[in-house]
């Protein structure tokens, strides 16, 4: 019986100084480091896997699917450039709650999903892909929510698909104004060279200057968690390059020509305080335009997409949804009933 009993204390003591999943990804020195599909970053939802061949190769697309599969409705939430799938959590918990299926696609390129060496990136490829993936899972109508470059990519996919959107959600997209207008064209070695360069600390610092009026606190680090693991990563430059490659159809798609052809219920959900302008800093010669006014943006969009609602958050940025979640998810809930 006693040796029974020290068998026992043996096996949990070695079961609790077992390594955790994300202790694996750490290397000697403890830095925690991820590969190109960030194995040992866990989600906050079971990730699935959707194998596609697109562009002659084969390539797997990872996304979650929450909430129960007889849901009275579903919605697709796509994520923007500097994220993926994972920043969604609180928003699609809030949305299961409400008998929502929600699915949440992390885009090649991006994430858990595959990093190709050569991909002709667009936004019409990417909603594509996704389209196939609801093919996949059988889901003939749903809503879709775009934030940042996701709403670039939620406007390609509702003129290309309007027979499969109930309703279009953008909060703070890109794209609402057409940057090959006004930006020098740059090769994709330029994106990939400033990619290679990329440090924690200047992501922090780009953040927390565009996005977050100056402030900065855990929660919005623990969203980069991920870069942090991929830059100490062996893998960098692969992601690096993924990363340059989707420059490409931000600045050469004209996503404004798009917006008077949607006939979808429409919501757009604008921080006024948001000031992003992907190129201004190669803003070609003579252009004295501000890139990035989202008070006067938002206000345009509404304009050119009929029947659209507005909902303007006041002092609010690019990241509504994590810079005060609760006056978003007020709007968000409005949207939701129209």
């Amino acid at each position: 019986m006693k040796e029974n009993f020290w068998k026992i204390i043996f096996v949990t003591c070695l079961v609790l100084s077992l390594p955790s999943y994300a202790d694996i990804a750490e290397g000697a020195d403890g830095e925690i480091k991820y590969n190109k599909e960030l194995d040992g970053f866990e989600y906050p939802f079971a990730v699935n896997t959707f194998e596609l061949n697109s562009q002659n190769q084969p390539l797997k697309m990872r996304y979650m699917d929450v909430g129960k599969k007889s849901a009275d409705k579903t919605i697709v939430l796509l994520h923007g450039k500097n994220f993926a799938g994972y920043y969604w959590e609180r928003v699609a918990k809030d949305l299961v709650k409400q008998n929502y299926r929600v699915i949440i696609p992390d885009q090649i390129g991006f994430g858990k999903s595959s990093k190709p060496d050569a991909y002709q990136f667009s936004f019409a490829q990417l909603a594509l892909n996704t389209k196939k993936l609801m093919d996949h899972l059988t889901i003939d109508k749903f809503d879709v929510v775009g934030h940042s470059m996701g709403g670039m990519l939620a406007v390609t996919f509702v003129t290309n698909y309007s027979d499969s959107v109930d309703k279009l959600i953008l909060v703070n997209p890109i794209g609402l104004e057409n940057y090959s207008e006004y930006v020098e064209f740059k090769d994709t070695n330029f994106f990939y060279e400033t990619q290679l360069k990329s440090t924690l600390a200047g992501a922090i610092r780009y953040q927390k200057n565009n996005y977050y009026d100056g402030k900065w606190s855990q929660q919005y680090e623990k969203l980069l968690l991920p870069l942090k693991g991929m830059l100490a990563g062996d893998d960098w430059a692969s992601v690096a390059w993924n990363n340059a490659l989707t420059y490409g159809p931000i600045f050469s798609e004209n996503i404004v020509a798009k917006l008077p052809q949607i006939d979808n219920k429409t919501i757009l959900i604008i921080g006024t305080r948001d000031k992003t302008g992907p190129g201004r800093g190669w803003l070609k010669p003579g252009v004295t335009r501000t890139l990035g006014d989202y008070a006067a943006l938002g206000q345009n969009a509404h304009r050119l997409i009929k029947d659209s609602v507005l909902f303007e958050l006041e002092g609010l940025g690019h990241m509504p949804h994590y810079e005060d979640y609760s006056a978003f998810i007020a709007a968000f809930q409005k949207a939701l009933a129209l």
